[in-house]
């Protein structure tokens, strides 16, 4: 199994000053961390600022840390990227993505750099041994809609509206979302639901399997509870296994995947029967 990435850089977690700064709140108690998208002046619209510290408080979070909860304040998940980047002023105290290009002081080599550096602040949800839950009130708007793509669980209250909206501000969706929505809904709705940029409310996201769970605004953080609850129930290191195996299956055969649960499985009877052993 590859290493633990938290195990391998000793970082601290993002100061209060930093997380204040992207955004971000967090809150890390025991096995369950929680962040939250905290910019209601503007809509929890998120920054390149958000996303790298997101990628930090991945690379730091505590080795104990099972689970992980994404959510934004008030009654919005997020209006999606803060518009601001794409003005030459950009956003206060950040580079501004479209300046470098048009002064000449960038090249495409450094854009594409620089988006591979926000992407990270998504892909670490994805970890095997974390569980991710986007627990989404309101809209979650382009940047936000691939948040909660990134996610492994999406509980979505009623009032729940997804939306691609990048291309219909000449844009494409660049922070890892395509995948898991032609994953989730096939290439084709996954079209129409980008090209029309089209809200996608709470029961039809059920419907497509964009959202695990549906429930009322006022029972959202006590079925994201139970969630958390019955999750860090199940054996850690099973569970870890278990997620990686299921990450395998769709770009596997079926015999290189009965071969990924033989050696899954016989990985997890070893260590059972070690700590079944006299003396252990």
């Amino acid at each position: 199994m590859a290493q633990d990435p938290r195990e391998s850089g000793k970082q601290d977690l993002p100061t209060e000053e930093e997380l204040t700064r992207a955004g971000l709140g967090l809150v890390v108690e025991g096995a369950v961390a929680r962040i939250t998208i905290s910019r209601p002046e503007r809509r929890n619209a998120m920054t390149g600022r958000t996303w790298t510290t997101l990628a930090h408080i991945g690379q730091a979070l505590p080795g104990d840390v099972r689970i992980v909860v994404i959510a934004g304040e008030g009654d919005i998940f997020s209006a999606g990227i803060d518009l601001n980047m794409f003005t030459p002023e950009g956003v206060d105290g950040e580079r501004s993505i479209v300046a470098g290009l048009a002064d000449g002081s960038a090249d495409e080599a450094d854009l594409d750099a620089y988006i591979s550096e926000l992407q990270q602040g998504f892909l670490w949800l994805r970890r095997p041994e974390l569980v991710t839950i986007a627990a989404v009130r309101g809209h979650a708007i382009g940047a936000g809609f691939q948040l909660a793509l990134s996610c492994d669980l999406r509980i979505l209250a009623d009032d729940a509206r997804f939306c691609m909206k990048e291309p219909a501000l000449g844009l494409v969706p660049d922070l890892t979302g395509t995948k898991p929505l032609v994953d989730i809904v096939g290439v084709h709705r996954a079209t129409e639901i980008c090209l029309t940029a089209r809200k996608v409310g709470a029961e039809e996201a059920r419907e497509l399997g964009l959202a695990t769970l549906v429930v009322g605004v006022d029972e959202l953080d006590g079925a994201v509870d139970d969630a958390v609850a019955a999750l860090l129930a199940t054996d850690p290191e099973a569970a870890v296994a278990t997620k990686a195996l299921l990450q395998e299956a769709g770009d596997n055969t079926l015999e290189e995947q009965c071969a990924a649960e033989r050696r899954a499985q016989v990985g997890r009877l070893t260590a059972l029967a070690r700590a079944m052993a006299p003396g252990v």
